[in-house]
C-alpha cells in the first residue's frame, strides 16, 4: 500500500478512530476514578565507612561503599527487616506483601539509599517509609562485623525522613487518560486498517488494478432517485450524472479509432451493478452526438430497456431468431432521435443458444453495416453465459462494475469468464460511485458538472438548452 492508500483508509475508518479513541480515554478516566489513591512516601539513608587511618583509607572507603550500597539496598525487603517494622507498628500484613509495597534504590554513583514505601493512608506510607530506615539501619549494624578495636565499619545514618504526602501516587490521571487516549487510537488504526484489508469489494479505479488491464472509461455517480428515474439523460441533462455519460460516449469514441466494428456488449459480474440503466443512458447520449445508435436487448432473461423507454416489448430480438419476423419489422425509433432499439421479445427457453446461433452472429454483422453504434444490453457475466457468448462476435465487451457491491472475486471470475471464449474486454465502467468521502467521484477533477445539455425530442418529454 502507498502513502495515499493509508491517508484513504485513515478517511474512511475515521468513526472507527474517533470512536475506539475516546472510548480509551474514557476506560483511562473511569480506570483513575475507580481505582483507590495510593500515597508514596520516601525517606533517605546514608551510607559511609567509618575509618581513623589517611585520606587515602577514606577514599577506599568511599569507593567500596559505592560498590556495596546495592547490596545494601538489597536488604530492606527482607524479612529480616520488615518483620521488625510490622511488629512495631501493628501492621495487619504479612512480609510478602509488605514488601511488594516496599522500593529501595540507590542512584548510580551515590552511597544514598532511597526507602519508599506505598498505602492508601499518606500518614500510614510516611510512618512506613521511617520505621523500615530504622530498621534497615539496624540490620545492617547486626550483620557487618566489627573491627579489633569493636568500631562497626558501616554506619547507616538517616539523611531525610519520609514526610506526609498530599497528593496520591496513584492513580496518575493524566498519564492513564493519555495512554488510553494512545491505545485507542492505535487500536482505531489497526480496525481500520484490518476493515480495509478484509474488504474485497470494488470501491475505486484502484481497486481494478491487478484485476483487469482493460480502461476505466467512466464513472457514474450513485443516484438515488435511479430505480424510479434511471433516464438521466433525457430528465436531467445538466446534472453530473448525465455529463458522466457523455464523457463515457466521448471515452467510448475514442476507444479503438479506426476499427470498423462498434458494437458492444455491455455486462457485468452479478446483477444490479446497473447495466441496463448504463446502456439506456449511454444510448441516448450517443445518439444526441449525431450517430445513429441501435440499442439491442439482448437479456432474454430478465429485459428491461423496453420498460425503460416506454416501448412495445411484445416483439423483438427473440422473434428475429427464430425466423418470425425481420430485424427491420421490430426495430422501433425512440422519438425524433438517432436512437433505435430492438427489444428483447418475448423469453425463450433457451436464451444462450439462441445468442451463440449463426443467426445471431449474421444479425450481429447486418447490423453493423447498418448503424454507428450497436450496443447489446445482456445478462450478467456470473450467473449465465449468454454475455460471454456474445462478446465473441462484437467488439468487445464493457464491464460495468457497482463501487461498493462487485467483489474482487467477482469481476476477476467476469474477466475469466469473457478471456475463456476468447471475448476481450474494451473497457471498464463503474457505477454508482460515491459522491461523498474519500472514494467520492470527483466531479471537479474530470470537468463535470459544467451544464452543458443535448436538445431531446422523445415520445414523452421535450428539453431544451437555455
Amino acid at each position: 500500500m502507498e502513502l495515499r492508500d493509508y491517508i484513504r483508509v485513515l478517511r474512511k475508518g475515521w468513526v472507527f478512530i474517533v470512536v475506539l479513541c475516546l472510548a480509551g480515554i474514557a476506560a483511562g478516566a473511569a480506570l483513575s476514578i475507580l481505582r483507590t489513591p495510593e500515597y508514596l512516601a520516601t525517606s533517605k539513608m546514608f551510607v559511609s565507612i567509618q575509618s581513623t587511618g589517611s585520606i587515602s583509607d577514606l577514599s577506599q572507603g568511599g569507593n567500596f561503599a559505592q560498590d556495596q550500597v546495592k547490596s545494601y539496598a538489597d536488604v530492606v525487603t527482607t524479612s529480616r527487616v520488615l518483620q521488625p517494622v510490622i511488629d512495631s507498628l501493628g501492621l495487619e500484613t504479612d512480609v510478602s506483601e509488605l514488601a511488594s509495597r516496599i522500593t529501595a534504590a540507590s542512584p548510580q554513583g551515590t552511597v544514598i539509599v532511597e526507602i519508599s514505601a506505598t498505602d492508601e493512608s499518606p500518614e500510614q506510607a510516611a510512618e512506613i517509609a521511617n520505621a523500615v530506615g530504622m530498621s534497615f539501619e539496624k540490620t545492617v549494624a547486626e550483620l557487618v562485623p566489627t573491627s579489633a578495636d569493636g568500631v562497626t565499619p558501616v554506619k547507616i545514618t538517616q539523611l531525610q525522613e519520609a514526610f506526609v504526602p498530599s497528593t496520591p501516587y496513584e492513580p496518575n490521571v493524566p498519564l492513564n487518560i493519555a495512554v488510553g487516549g494512545i491505545l485507542g487510537l492505535v487500536l482505531g488504526i489497526a480496525c481500520a486498517v484490518l476493515r480495509e484489508v478484509l474488504d474485497t469489494r470494488i470501491r475505486n479505479e484502484h481497486d481494478l488494478h491487478g484485476i483487469t488491464d482493460a480502461p476505466v472509461l467512466g464513472g457514474i455517480a450513485f443516484d438515488a432517485l435511479s430505480p424510479g428515474n434511471p433516464l438521466v439523460v433525457r430528465d436531467d441533462p445538466r446534472s453530473p450524472s448525465a455529463e458522466s455519460y457523455r464523457t463515457l460516449r466521448t471515452n467510448l469514441q475514442f476507444l479503438n479509432v479506426g476499427d470498423t466494428n462498434r458494437s458492444f456488449v455491455l455486462t457485468s459480474s452479478i446483477p444490479g451493478e446497473g447495466k441496463s440503466t448504463t446502456s439506456a443512458n449511454l444510448g441516448i447520449a450517443t445518439a444526441l452526438s449525431g450517430q445513429r445508435v441501435l440499442l439491442v436487448d439482448s437479456d432474454m432473461r430478465k429485459p428491461k430497456l423496453a420498460e425503460y423507454l416506454g416501448l412495445e416489448g411484445g416483439a423483438g430480438l427473440t422473434d428475429v431468431l427464430v425466423g418470425r419476423a425481420q430485424a427491420s419489422e421490430v426495430i422501433q425509433r425512440w422519438g425524433d432521435t438517432n436512437l433505435y432499439v430492438l427489444p428483447a421479445g418475448k423469453i425463450p427457453p433457451n436464451p444462450s443458444e439462441l445468442l451463440g446461433s449463426r443467426a445471431m452472429v449474421n444479425l450481429i454483422r447486418s447490423l453493423e453495416t447498418s448503424f454507428d453504434v450497436v450496443l447489446f444490453d445482456a445478462p450478467p457475466l456470473l450467473p449465465v453465459t449468454d454475455a460471454a457468448i456474445l462478446a465473441t462476435h462484437t467488439g468487445g465487451a464493457l464491464l460495468i462494475v457497482a463501487a461498493g457491491r462487485s467483489h474482487k472475486n467477482q469481476v476477476r471470475g467476469a474477466a475469466l469468464a469473457l478471456q475463456n471464449v476468447g471475448a476481450q474486454i474494451a473497457g471498464v465502467v463503474m457505477t454508482m460511485l460515491p459522491t461523498k468521502g474519500p472514494d467520492s467521484y470527483g466531479y471537479g477533477r474530470y470537468g463535470y458538472g459544467y451544464g452543458y445539455g443535448d436538445e431531446i425530442d422523445t415520445p414523452n418529454k421535450k428539453l431544451r438548452n437555455r
